[in-house]
């Protein structure tokens, strides 16, 4: 069975992402382009080059090196027409791979050095998602996508972030998120932001247990109320070499909390020392609700099938493995439960029971 999955047919098999940043996915030529436009130095101009040089400079085993990559995405994102191109551009790229949901989250508060308001950034970059995912279904594919709205964990604009959020959830944005170098910036500076998202019944992830450990799991779960981890690799540091689990991780799998995990990405940033090493195969196995992403695309110089071909080829998965994944991910979406359902069961399910038949 395994042998037969080939990647041209996971290409075609429809998946779910939940953990992408679109500062993170540019194609190279298009960051070439805006370069020009706005006449910000790159290391080199050659599109090609420059996609190298981006997974070489990220991958270096520190999340804070890693993010330095983000100074010159975020540099050329800093227009309404930049960001829409952007936003259109990913939606498009995600179709071509067969992603039929994505949630892709973005900082407003650093795309204003141009003198955009944060309201213009996000209605440019909603206009984008609007404009490649119409674009997709003229090209034959289906993809939906949702907007996460992240606040920097360093900075102190979470509120504002937060209510910015809520203020565009009719138009395209699904949910909230906190994301930067997590020591020494834990998540429970942001309370008042999360508990004002509670009160609006609005949905939110906070990035955790990705360069720091439980205790950041801990704060984002228990004191802030985070519907999901972004990451939350580091649950494993409360697993037993037998599989027995510590109260937090026994709470995060009882309670059914979706761990974002990023394969490639957590190599790249030192969380885990190789795919085969990484925990998502325990996780699985202890049925955590596990699922797949992208992390950033560029940086890592990946896709939604990249990581699940690494999977295959990793811990030997099959199909009834892949549709796990992505069942998990769709159960987790922040869209409504009717419209999750509607893709589990008329999009993905199908497809995949025709792969296994």
């Amino acid at each position: 069975m395994v042998a037969t999955i080939r990647y041209e047919d996971i290409v075609k098999v429809p998946k779910a992402l939940l953990h992408d940043h679109l500062d993170g996915g540019l194609r190279p030529a298009t960051i070439v382009d805006l370069a020009a436009e706005v006449g910000h130095e790159l290391p080199t101009t050659d599109p090609e080059a420059l996609g190298r040089w981006f997974a070489d400079a990220a991958d270096s085993g520190s999340l804070e090196r890693y993010l330095e990559t983000f100074a010159h995405t975020v540099a050329v994102m800093q227009t309404a027409p930049a960001l829409r191109r952007v936003a259109r551009e990913c939606a498009l790229d995600l179709a071509a791979d067969g992603v039929v949901y994505a949630e892709v989250r973005f900082a407003p508060e650093q795309h204003l050095e141009r003198d955009l308001s944060l309201d213009e950034v996000v209605e440019a970059v909603l206009a984008g998602f609007a404009e490649g995912t119409a674009q997709a279904v003229e090209a034959g594919l289906t993809i939906r996508v949702g907007t996460l709205l992240t606040a920097m964990r360093h900075a102190a604009r979470s509120q504002e972030i937060a209510e910015l959020a809520v203020r565009h959830r009719d138009a395209g944005v699904v949910g909230f998120d906190i994301a930067g170098a997590e020591a020494g910036f834990p998540p429970t500076r942001h309370l008042d932001a999360f508990e004002y998202l509670q009160r609006e019944n609005f949905h939110f992830t906070i990035h955790a247990g990705e360069a720091f450990g439980l205790p950041s799991i801990w704060q984002a779960i228990q004191w802030c109320g985070a519907d999901r981890l972004g990451h939350g690799v580091r649950i494993v540091d409360d697993i037993a070499p037998d599989g027995s689990l510590g109260r937090l991780a026994a709470y995060v799998r009882d309670k059914r909390i979706p761990l974002e995990l990023c394969p490639s990405s957590n190599v790249q940033t030192g969380a885990v020392a190789s795919i085969a090493e990484h925990p998502i195969g325990l996780l699985r196995d202890l049925r955590f609700r596990a699922t797949v992403n992208t992390d950033n695309r560029l940086m890592s110089g990946t896709s939604m099938s990249r990581e699940m071909s690494l999977l295959v080829e990793t811990f030997g998965y099959g199909w009834k493995e892949l549709q796990w994944f992505t069942i998990n991910a769709m159960k987790s979406a922040f869209i409504p439960f009717d419209e999750r359902l509607r893709i589990i069961d008329d999009v993905i399910k199908p497809a995949y029971a025709k792969l296994m038949a």
